[in-house]
């Protein structure tokens, strides 16, 4: 599929927007990662006011409204904003009633994101390099777990190296 760029994604605007998450089919979902929340001036139209505002590792910041508050409150567990610092987040579209229209609004889910693992076995690219790092104690079994899902076959043979 052909991705396209939504027409606000030329305006440059220093926050992240529902138009991010458009690439021409139905809007993506991304988990991002909370580096920290604070309250500073944003420009909003014509005038500048005080917004939280949530910064996201990789990404660009996102102001927060009383909705997303509350989401990201549920997500996190915790409605401190110090808290949240390193936790995960689902972004998303969805269309919300808004002065009058229907429009894209970018959404937080109240749930955190669940993310799968990827299995490493023989066939997988970073096999060899998981076996040199436990040869070399550079690594623990325990660890790796924390990265990837290991079949007992896998887990078998990465104990034989060591």
């Amino acid at each position: 599929m052909e991705t396209k760029t939504h027409y606000k994604k030329l305006r440059n605007p220093n926050y992240i927007g529902s138009y991010e998450l458009m690439t021409g089919g139905e809007p993506i979902e991304l988990v991002v990662v909370i580096e920290k929340a604070i309250k500073e001036m944003v420009q909003n139209g014509d005038k500048k006011e005080e917004a939280m505002v949530v910064y996201l590792i990789g990404h660009k910041p996102m102001i927060v409204n009383s909705t997303n508050a509350k989401a990201i409150t549920s997500a996190t567990g915790s409605p401190y904003i110090e808290d949240w610092t390193g936790k995960k987040l689902t972004l998303y579209v969805a269309r919300i009633k808004a002065f009058g229209e229907t429009v894209d609004a970018l959404r937080v889910k109240k749930e955190t994101p669940v993310l799968t693992l990827p299995e490493l076995n023989p066939q997988h690219p970073k096999w060899v390099d998981a076996k040199k790092a436990l040869l070399a104690k550079n690594t623990t079994l325990d660890a790796i777990r924390k990265s990837y899902i290991l079949s007992k076959e896998s887990e078998n043979e990465l104990v034989k190296t060591v």
